[in-house]
C-alpha cells in the first residue's frame, strides 16, 4: 500500500491505495464528474500534493504538483496514463527523481495575503490551543476539520475571534508538531492499531465495529443500526468522547451489544469482542456483565495522523 489519500471528483476516498488501485484510477477518469484526482500524502502536509485533471473530450492530462510555498508549484501536459501512472507513483514512493523526463512549468498563482495575528487574550488561546491538541492526538480529524474547529470554537452571539485563515495557519502548525512527534516513533504497532485491527477481525466475523463513532453514547446507539452492512449479528463502537478520554489516558470505553436486543446475544458479543482485543495484544476490563462497558486499559494512544 502507499502512504497517500487519493480523492476524486465525485466525493470518492481511497485511503493507502495500492499502486495497482492508483493506475486504475488514473486510466478511469475523463467522464463528467469524473474527471480529476487529487493525491495527498500521509500525514497530510499543508500544501503538499499531486493532482491530475484529464477530459476525455480534451485531449491529454494535466499533471500538477506541489511542493509547499507557492512559488513551488509545478505543471505539466502529457499524452496518456502511463506516464501519468510513473509520476504519481514516483511521487506516492518519494521515489528520488520521480518528476524526471516531463517538462515542467512552475505556475504562478500569486502571493496569499499575510495572515493578521491572532488577537487573543491568554485565557482563549490556551483554551483553544489546549482543544485544537486534543483533537490532534486523538488522531482521527483531517486538517480541514480542524480548522473549521479552531474557526467555531470561540464563537459567541457577537463574537467570531479566528478567522478561517487564522485557523488554518495555527492548525497546520500544530498539525506539524504532531507529524514530527510520531516521526519518532518506532515502526512497530501502536495500540490504536491494535483496535483497528482487531475491529476489522470482528467487522469480518458479522459485526458492525466502528471507530470514533458519533458524538456520544446517546447517538451511537441510534446510529449503530444503519452503520453496518444488512444482517450484522450485533455491534462494538467507540465515540469521539471516548476518543478523548483515551487520548488522555483513561483508557478507552467500548460500547457493544446484539441487535436483537437479548442479554444472552450481547454477553455474547462482548466476549467475541474481548478475545478478538486480547488477541491482538491488548488488555481488556470486563466482568461479563452485558450490562456494564468493556474498557481498553492501560493504553498507549499513539494514533498516527492520516488528514
Amino acid at each position: 500500500m502507499l502512504a497517500i489519500k487519493v480523492e476524486t471528483e465525485n466525493g470518492q476516498r481511497h485511503s493507502r491505495a495500492t499502486a495497482e488501485q492508483l493506475a486504475g484510477l488514473v486510466r478511469r477518469i475523463g467522464g463528467e464528474g469524473d474527471r480529476y484526482l487529487v493525491v495527498q500524502r500521509i500525514p497530510d502536509l499543508p500544501e503538499v500534493f499531486l493532482q491530475v485533471w484529464h477530459d476525455e473530450g480534451g485531449g491529454g492530462y494535466t499533471l500538477e504538483y506541489r511542493d509547499g510555498a507557492p512559488d513551488r508549484h509545478y505543471g505539466t501536459t502529457l499524452e496518456g496514463p502511463e506516464p501519468v501512472i510513473a509520476a504519481m507513483t514516483g511521487w506516492a514512493r518519494a521515489r528520488e527523481g520521480w518528476n524526471a523526463g516531463p517538462v515542467w512549468e512552475r505556475l504562478d498563482f500569486g502571493s496569499p495575503a499575510p495572515v493578521p495575528p491572532l488577537e487573543l487574550d491568554d485565557e482563549d488561546r490556551g483554551l483553544l490551543e489546549t482543544r485544537v491538541r486534543e483533537v490532534i492526538v486523538g488522531g482521527y480529524a483531517t486538517r480541514g476539520e480542524l480548522a473549521e474547529l479552531a474557526e467555531d470554537y470561540l464563537v459567541t452571539a457577537d463574537s467570531r475571534p479566528v478567522s478561517p485563515e487564522q485557523a488554518r495557519e495555527l492548525t497546520d502548525r500544530m498539525w506539524l508538531e504532531r507529524v514530527a512527534e510520531q516521526a519518532a516513533w518506532a515502526d512497530e504497532e501502536t495500540d490504536p492499531e491494535r483496535i483497528t485491527r482487531a475491529f476489522a477481525v470482528l467487522e469480518a466475523a458479522g459485526l458492525t465495529a466502528r471507530e470514533h463513532f458519533t458524538c456520544c453514547r446517546s447517538c451511537g446507539q441510534s446510529e449503530i443500526g444503519g452503520a453496518g452492512a444488512p444482517g450484522a449479528r450485533g455491534f462494538v463502537y467507540f465515540h469521539s468522547q471516548s476518543t478523548d478520554a483515551a487520548a488522555a489516558g483513561h483508557g478507552l470505553t467500548l460500547h457493544y451489544g446484539g441487535f436483537d436486543g437479548s442479554p444472552e446475544s450481547t454477553a455474547s458479543v462482548g466476549r467475541e469482542t474481548v478475545a478478538a482485543l486480547e488477541r491482538c495484544g491488548l488488555s481488556v476490563e470486563w466482568d461479563g456483565d452485558p450490562g456494564r462497558a468493556i474498557t481498553v486499559t492501560p493504553l498507549d494512544w499513539r494514533r498516527r495522523l492520516a488528514g
